[in-house]
C-alpha cells in the first residue's frame, strides 16, 4: 500500500494507526553533498520537495524485497544533517501487506504496478492552512532544519498544494481524507488476509 500527500498531511501518524507494517520512504533522500540535488528556483536552497531530491530505484527495490522474502535493509537518514546515518534491517514477517510512506511515494505508483507488487495507492489531503500549521509545528519540535527555511518551505507549499495533490493523484494515488483513507487501508488488508495472497504495498 502506496501512501503519499503533501508533507505535513498526517501520512506517518496514519500509518502508525493502522497497525501494518511501515516502510519509511524518506529515508531514501539523497545525502546533502550529492552533486544531483536540485535547487529551489530562484534561491540557494535544495528542494527537498522534488523527487529529484530522492532514490526511486533503490526505494522500489526494498519495497520488492519485502514482498519477496518479507525482509530487506534501509538507510537510516537524519532529516536535520541530510545525510544517511547507517542501516538497519526491516522485517515484515508473512504479513499479508504493508504501507510504504512518503512525499515521494506516488513517483512509483507505476513502477509497483508494473512489478505486480501494488495493492493500492492513496494520496492524503488535509487543506493547505492545515496542513502548514501541523508540518511547520512538527518540523520545528523535529528540529529537522533552521526556522527560516522551515518558514520558506511552508509558504512555498502551502501555495502549491493543490498542484501537489493534483499530481500525486494524476501518478494514480486516490485522493482522500485520514477517515476514508484508513477504511481503504482495512479493506485492502482484510481482502489480502481472507485471499492468503503474498505480501503487496
Amino acid at each position: 500500500m502506496l501512501l503519499c500527500g503533501p508533507s505535513g498531511s498526517g501520512k506517518s501518524l496514519l500509518a502508525a494507526r493502522s497497525g501494518l507494517p511501515v516502510l519509511r520512504l524518506d529515508d531514501f533522500y539523497k545525502e546533502g553533498d550529492d552533486p544531483t540535488l536540485p535547487s529551489v528556483a530562484g534561491s540557494s536552497d535544495i528542494d527537498w520537495d522534488h523527487p529529484d531530491s530522492w532514490d526511486a530505484a533503490a526505494a522500489v527495490a526494498a519495497i520488492v524485497d519485502l514482498c519477496g522474502t518479507g525482509r530487506t535493509h534501509v538507510p537510516v537518514y537524519d532529516l536535520s544533517l541530510s545525510a544517511r546515518t547507517g542501516e538497519e534491517a526491516v522485517e515484515i514477517g508473512r504479513t499479508p501487506l504493508f504501507i510504504a510512506e512518503g512525499i515521494f511515494a506516488a513517483e512509483i505508483v507505476v513502477r509497483c504496478r508494473e512489478l505486480g507488487v501494488l495493492a493500492d495507492a492513496l494520496c492524503l489531503s488535509r487543506g493547505p492552512v492545515k496542513t502548514f500549521r501541523r508540518r511547520f509545528l512538527r518540523d520545528l519540535r523535529e528540529g529537522r532544519k533552521s526556522v527560516p527555511f522551515l518558514l520558506r518551505r511552508g509558504w512555498r507549499l502551502m501555495r502549491a498544494e493543490r498542484s501537489i495533490v493534483a499530481r500525486q493523484t494524476g501518478l494514480g494515488a486516490y485522493a482522500c481524507d485520514r477517515d476514508e483513507a484508513m477504511g481503504r487501508l482495512a479493506a485492502a488488508a482484510a481482502g489480502r488476509r481472507a485471499a492468503g495472497t503474498r505480501t503487496a504495498v
